[in-house]
């Protein structure tokens, strides 16, 4: 994956609007970690191959960055988004890395689902 390009990804969020796409979006902050300190309070969440269709997609910030699907009835988005890459699969991959390096948010785009 590579550091995000604002350019790039708009670009790439432009090419899946107004299709119906599946949709992988999850968070966490580690939500298997409170059984290590029972002080931590984890959550998370998590969908995998919803089947949206968006009228258009808008990246901004200056890192992390926020992604925002409009749909007819609302909105998805994404926060603390990092890095990305479309896969050889033509599958759009954001993902936000903590300052340890762990995943902490992936939105994940693809006109196949996800296996």
């Amino acid at each position: 994956m590579e550091l995000i390009s604002l350019d790039e990804v708009q670009a790439y969020l432009n090419q899946f609007a107004r299709r119906e796409i599946y949709l992988h979006l999850e968070t966490t902050n580690g939500a298997y970690a409170s059984h290590h300190d029972e002080n931590f309070f984890s959550a998370s969440a998590y969908i995998r191959n919803a089947l949206i269709e968006y009228e258009h997609g808008k990246i901004i910030g200056t890192g992390p960055y926020r992604v925002g699907l409009k749909l007819k009835i609302g909105w998805v988005y994404a926060e603390g988004l990092t890095h990305y890459e479309l896969d050889e699969k033509g599958r759009l991959l954001l993902a936000g890395h903590g300052f340890d390096g762990k995943l902490a948010v992936a939105l994940e785009l693809s006109e196949q689902p996800f296996e």
